[in-house]
């Protein structure tokens, strides 16, 4: 029996290969599926099983189109109606791979057909869960995304979660392994851990969600608690995942369409286009097509895209370092975003060469801005980190106004009157410059480090709050 996690940082999101005697199952696989195929084939087995925990809302899994290029199943849990098809499986049915056998534990909570597969080993052992959205490392799925179940409240879904561990997962034996679908960073909870593999004694002692002396009232109200809205694309990524998309090959070979200044210019005139830049931050800043959107390949890319740009069916042209065109328009799709509809051949500096408009984002050092702040205590000052690092620690004279949500704080900024904007390191900052400028809105600093850089000034923070003591 082997077993791998395949984790991609960008998106939080483990997916998992499992051999046993040439039979393989995966289970919520990435929407690019090649490398699972070429993994079963080095591996001289067969693709029998493709296991979904639930209908993503994060992310467009691969289950469709791997299951047309190998002929595997396609398995969900009690509950999942997906118009194409798909073994619907009952509360503990088993499904044979090889030596080893993966039970079907129907938890519903994070969504109706959420379900945990737990794999038995050739011994009859209890060897690990894939817990999906269910159990998370330090955390459990949010109660609130409910896309197939809208007669029920969040709390009806909490209710339903606390059950679903306490019922199918907690009577499990300790030394069982936890592999759940998302990490850190993951909308999809709360407060992950950064770890990616447990066990569930482990968690059981210090997962707030797994306490044994934890009421039903009390586990709805701290999972429920303190809840964010979820990024708006995320229904449109259920749909998806339910009803079917195109084959990533097809996107990719839209996508890739190389255009020159003038057609790429003419493209986003006709078809109103969102202008994609992912160059690093300080390539962005130093120039960029005017209106365009930055949100940098080497960051947390996708998500942001999902919770900014938000449409899926949104046209995108990109602007990307030359040779990473196809890799943007493949991170794109992982998201549902398939409407890229070509790249700006050789890069800014093509536009640049071609004598075209051009914008710059201003820029100062920690250091100047602390210059600015003592000669003037009233200097505006936003901070467009998450609500939960704001409250942990910030610069007295910052006002919160989180890049989630920047859309709705617009009026919040001076109209004339130059301020500054930061984040943690400087990724987000830029991204919500690029939004506010294509708003109109440039009277703007970029603060280069964010607050990293500005707590080795002698600017006043707020006393440090560690985060697990705020309200989850």
């Amino acid at each position: 029996m082997n077993i791998e996690q395949i984790y991609t940082g960008c998106l939080a999101q483990g997916a998992y290969y499992i051999e046993s005697q040439g039979e393989v199952a995966v289970i919520d696989p990435l929407r690019e599926v090649k490398p699972y195929i070429e993994r079963a084939e080095a591996d001289n087995a067969k693709i029998k099983y493709i296991f979904e925990t639930h209908f993503h809302a994060d992310f467009v899994s691969g289950h469709v189109t791997l299951a047309k290029e190998t002929g595997a199943s396609i398995i969900y849990g009690p509950n999942a109606n997906p118009t194409f098809d798909a073994v619907i499986a009952t509360d503990n049915q088993e499904f044979k791979l090889g030596a080893i056998t993966i039970k079907t534990l129907h938890t519903p909570g994070h969504t109706m057909e959420s379900t945990t597969y737990l794999l038995i080993d050739e011994n009859g052992r209890n060897h690990a869960i894939f817990s999906g959205d269910t159990l998370f490392l330090g955390d459990v799925g949010r109660p609130d995304l409910a896309q197939k179940a809208k007669e029920l409240t969040q709390e009806d879904l909490a209710g339903y979660l606390y059950d679903s561990l306490r019922e199918k997962i907690m009577p499990l034996a300790d030394d069982v392994i936890v592999y759940p679908a998302h990490g850190a960073g993951s909308a999809c909870g709360k407060n992950m851990m950064k770890e990616t593999v447990d066990t569930l004694g482990n968690q059981k002692m210090m997962n707030y969600a797994l306490r044994a002396d934890m009421t039903k009232e009390e586990f709805i109200e701290e999972v429920t608690d303190g809840l964010l809205p979820p990024p708006s694309y995320f229904p449109l990524n259920v749909k998806m995942n339910k009803e079917g998309y195109d084959d990533i090959a097809d996107v990719i070979e839209r996508g890739t369409q190389a255009l020159s200044p003038d057609a790429f210019e003419t493209a986003a005139n006709e078809t109103g286009a969102v202008i994609l830049d992912v160059r690093n931050q300080a390539n962005f800043a130093e120039g960029h097509i005017p209106r365009s959107i930055f949100i940098g390949i080497d960051g947390g890319f996708a998500p942001w895209v999902g919770a900014l740009i938000a449409d899926t069916a949104q046209p995108i042209l990109l602007v990307a370092e030359e040779g990473r065109e196809e890799e943007t328009i493949t991170r794109l799709s992982r998201v549902g975003f398939d409407g890229t509809i070509g790249y700006l051949k050789g890069g800014f500096k093509a536009w640049e060469a071609a004598g075209k408009q051009t914008d710059h984002v201003k820029s100062v050092t920690a250091g100047e801005l602390e210059a600015a702040v003592l000669a003037d205590k009233d200097t505006p000052v936003f901070d467009v980190r998450k609500p939960g690092e704001f409250d942990a620690e910030h610069l007295e004279v910052a006002k919160s106004t989180p890049l989630d949500f920047i859309n709705k704080h617009l009026s919040e900024f001076p109209n004339t009157e130059e301020f500054y904007i930061h984040c943690a390191g400087g990724y987000r900052s830029m991204i919500a410059a690029s939004i506010l400028k294509s708003r109109g809105i440039h009277n703007l600093v970029d603060v280069q480090g964010g607050y990293k850089a500005l707590k080795e000034t002698d600017l006043k923070t707020t006393n440090f709050v560690c985060p697990s003591t705020l309200k989850k």
